[in-house]
């Protein structure tokens, strides 16, 4: 398979930009951990107030995220082509500890502009969603091959649509198939509705759970979080960005739970109150509803 490259200069403008550098405070000389690194936008302010280059990396899964990351491993900067989990698992292993973690869950502007990906269903596209293109699994291969039950629980589960409205698009998709374009995806989906929505697209709570379901989104989560006070020195600092409220929900429980542990807890929090996204991102509607969690290694 050829090598597609992404556009010379996507649109990203990281979320909560302003509040993360305030509350992780980066300091020169300090190790950085960006479990998804993106397009560099958190990446490259906090190594330039850190400096250290040399022993900070960046991880993520999605290769036209690793291709726009050159400018950084240029400076010295490692870059790690894997999901966040195997990179933590990896790094715990090694007994390499940082003063930074940062961790954003969500789905980058680039991601969603990019037809060709899959994930938005107003850019007609391939049915992909996959954030790593070397797996074998796709939404394509879960809209054909999945069974009614199967799609009714992931839109039910992932989606939060209700069961009756999630059972009635499952069984639309599999009396339509095959289905290989997201547009042909969002159009089944509006017929459904037949016209009863107002400001979310119908299709939206569908494409967000496909998504989770082709890249095991919560488990991978629930899996990171258990390996974090591994990964940062004490005193470090960890951020988390979420999005939708499943990974939201799951953050909040690990964190809640570290707290309650008293002594044994091993994460204090730095955030009084959750600080969302309309606090820096007035202008990036996409950026709205993420959510940031601080937390600092006793």
């Amino acid at each position: 398979m050829s090598k597609e490259h992404p556009p010379h200069n996507p649109l990203h403008v990281p979320v909560l930009l302003e509040s993360t550098v305030k509350l992780l405070d980066p300091k020169l000389g300090e190790r950085y951990l960006d479990l998804t690194a993106g397009y560099g936008g958190h990446a490259e302010r906090i190594l330039s107030m850190t400096g250290n280059y040399a022993e900070s990396i960046l991880v993520d899964r999605d290769d036209y995220a690793i291709e726009r990351l050159t400018p950084l491993s240029t400076k010295g900067a490692k870059l790690m082509h894997t999901d966040f989990v195997t990179a933590a698992k990896q790094l715990a292993k090694e007994g390499q500890k940082f003063d930074i973690v940062l961790i954003d869950l969500g789905v980058s502007s680039p991601q969603l502009d990019q037809s060709e990906r899959g994930f938005s269903f107003t850019n007609s596209g391939p049915l992909d969603m996959r954030m790593d293109r070397r797996q074998e699994k796709s939404a394509k291969t879960l809209v054909n091959t999945a069974s009614t039950e199967e799609l009714t629980h992931i839109i039910n589960q992932y989606g939060e649509e209700p069961i009756g409205l999630s059972r009635t698009i499952a069984k639309t998709i599999v009396a339509s198939r095959p289905l290989s374009e997201t547009s042909e995806l969002a159009d089944l989906i509006k017929h459904v509705y037949r016209g009863k929505w107002k400001k979310i697209h119908p299709a939206t709570r569908t494409f967000q759970a496909l998504r989770i379901a082709v890249n095991d989104e919560l488990r991978q989560v629930e899996d990171l979080l258990l390996n974090l006070p591994r990964l940062l020195k004490a005193g470090g600092r960890v951020g988390i960005i979420s999005f939708h409220s499943l990974e939201d929900r799951i953050v909040k429980r690990y964190l809640k739970e570290q707290f309650d542990s008293g002594y044994e807890a091993e994460l204090l929090p730095l955030t009084k109150k959750l600080i969302v996204g309309s606090i820096d991102d007035v202008h990036n509607p996409r950026a709205r509803s993420s959510k940031l969690r601080v937390a600092v290694k006793k």
